[in-house]
């Protein structure tokens, strides 16, 4: 597949510059990342650039549309991934580093050596081991750059967090945005709505009882089960399942979590559900929005506000054909609301934080913060007039005189032009 993602040429650049520290490919499963280490290797000389996988299958070229995170592949040597088998692969880059300096060695003065490593996270303790690989290259005249990605949300962030601090930059990868589906395969709008954003799963729309099987099995499964269960402890895996299938249902909605309890078979705590919504949110699944306040104790105290980070998620578990969405006026409001919140939230950088807020009967849909400044959001699916009256956004913007003020899909901001900029572009 040609199309190319923007951030294509972040990692261009960040990988192009003399190695300073580790680039870690961070995000979801299903986004791209290893299509966009292929595509960075392409933008380079071959032998400036080693990508190997901690994998028992060995990831091979790219070619159509279905290929994205989901490559062909073929059987690699049979290989016990471990401290021995990075240690060898590091010494084979840098034999083939010092390779690259002496056949090009203009070129190699600007362009440094790349060791790409893939599904890093299957070996033990990998954290320890690259710490020691990399401040005993970093310290040497050629050091090479090194770009770090696994399949693992959750185990990438624990083996950061353990041994790597001061080490590394991280280039965050998300799920894709509106205008990426629609350059890349063609999506309108609603489809966009509907189906959320897994490229995988593009070619499948037009045949929903596949398309939904494969976000199911292929998509939502492997999180659930790899990410989630296996990588970190879960006492009560039935309790975290059934939160997903509440928190999809609810998506866009705030559900305080003893309501929540209420609906779910097995028990728990608000304590327990809380670290799930944490767990799903950080294998990009699923956020539990806080209310917007003063306090952070209120801002933790409120009842959160369930938002699928992909609306493929929220389609997949419904009921509701794609015909049958949009029929229903109040359902396509519920996925227009949550299309809005997964983009603010996929697209939001680290100073930019996305809350909602509500007070008795009166709510806004979404609040961005950014640096201390903020916009307030309503999304509205149907016909909005220019004059019609948001009693919610009205209260807000009396109570924060300098907060900008956004009606999706009114008039003067359809919901085409709100989705083609991100979050903090709105604050101004």
């Amino acid at each position: 597949m040609s199309y190319q993602r923007p951030l294509l040429q972040v990692i261009v650049a960040r990988l192009n510059e003399q190695p300073k520290r580790m680039q870690i490919l961070a995000g979801p499963r299903q986004v791209g990342k290893t299509t966009l280490v292929h595509q960075f290797r392409a933008t380079r000389p071959s032998d400036s650039v080693r990508v190997v996988a901690a994998d028992a299958f060995e990831k091979a070229g790219l070619s159509d549309a279905d290929d994205w995170d989901s490559p062909t592949l073929m059987r690699s040597q049979a290989a016990t991934f471990d401290a021995s088998w990075l240690i060898d692969q590091w010494s084979k880059a840098e034999r083939d580093a010092k390779a690259w300096r002496e056949s090009e060695p203009g070129r190699a003065s600007r362009l440094p050596f790349v060791l790409v490593i893939d599904e890093i996270q299957k070996i033990p303790r990998w954290s320890d081991h690259i710490k020691g690989l990399w401040d005993r290259q970093i310290a040497t005249e050629h050091p090479m750059q090194v770009l770090l990605l696994g399949s693992s949300p959750l185990l990438m962030q624990k083996g950061l967090s353990e041994s790597l601090a001061g080490r590394y930059e991280v280039i965050p990868i998300t799920h894709w945005s509106f205008e990426e589906m629609n350059s890349a395969f063609d999506f309108t709008l609603d489809q966009f709505v509907f189906f959320g954003a897994y490229p995988g799963s593009a070619s499948y729309i037009q045949d929903e009882p596949r398309w939904r099987n494969y976000v199911l099995r292929s998509l939502i499964e492997p999180n659930i089960e790899r990410d989630v269960l296996m990588m970190t402890r879960v006492d009560k895996p039935a309790l975290l399942k059934q939160l997903f299938e509440v928190g999809c249902s609810f998506s866009g909605q705030v559900v305080s979590l003893d309501k929540t309890l209420g609906q779910l078979n097995d028990a728990g705590n608000v304590t327990t559900l809380a670290r799930y919504l944490e767990l799903l949110a950080h294998a990009g699944l699923m956020a539990g929005l806080h209310k917007h306040a003063a306090q952070v104790l209120r801002k933790r105290q409120s009842p959160p506000k369930f938002q699928v980070l992909n609306n493929a998620l929220m389609s997949a578990k419904g009921q509701h054909s794609f015909a049958e969405a949009m029929a229903d006026r109040s359902h396509w409001g519920r996925l227009v609301e949550s299309a809005v919140g997964a983009h603010l939230i996929n697209s939001a950088d680290t100073d930019t934080r996305i809350h909602y807020w509500r007070e008795g009967g009166l709510e806004v849909d979404f609040v961005i913060e950014h640096r201390g400044r903020l916009a307030a959001v309503e999304v509205k699916s149907g016909s909005v007039g220019a004059g019609a009256r948001h009693a919610g956004l009205d209260e807000f913007i009396q109570r924060f005189p300098s907060c900008k003020r956004w009606v999706v899909g009114s008039e003067s901001l359809p919901l085409g032009e709100f989705m083609r900029h991100g979050a903090a572009h709105w604050v101004g």
